[in-house]
């Protein structure tokens, strides 16, 4: 009996201990290096010279480039004035990881992989803020 009172109570602890040691990830606001994102078009440079477009409305659409508007649930990882991380689910559609580093408010480079729609990704981009929306 008198095992079992504190066998109780140091696996509960171990449990709180190793069991959430992997949830140290937070759910919360917009990161701080968004903060600092100008909003307009942009333009995406992939590592292999591929080329995309972005209107950027929302500087946290960068987040989750490879789900585009699907509604998915952040959780954030790092959080610094000049860099944030990522890790998001979307139901049905897949999940990632972002990171994204800001050299200056048109400058980011951006890093995420995880699966969409079935499909593993990783994709590493330089994006530049190159005028206003038209």
């Amino acid at each position: 009996m008198v095992l079992k009172r504190l066998v109780r109570p140091a696996v509960a602890g171990a449990l709180l201990l190793f069991g959430t040691a992997g949830a140290t990830a937070q759910r919360g606001p917009v990161p701080n290096a968004l903060g600092g994102i100008e909003r307009g078009q942009w333009q995406l440079k992939s590592a292999d010279g591929g080329v995309r477009g972005l209107c950027l409305g929302n500087p946290a659409a960068m987040l989750q480039i490879m789900h585009g508007n699907t509604q998915c649930e952040h959780f954030v990882m790092e959080n610094t004035p000049r860099s944030a991380t990522i890790r998001y689910t979307c139901p049905s559609h897949g999940h990632g990881r972002t990171t994204i580093s800001v050299d200056t408010p048109r400058v980011v480079n951006i890093e995420t992989q995880g699966v969409a729609n079935g499909a593993p990704f990783s994709e590493r981009f330089e994006a530049r803020r190159v005028g206003t929306c038209g």
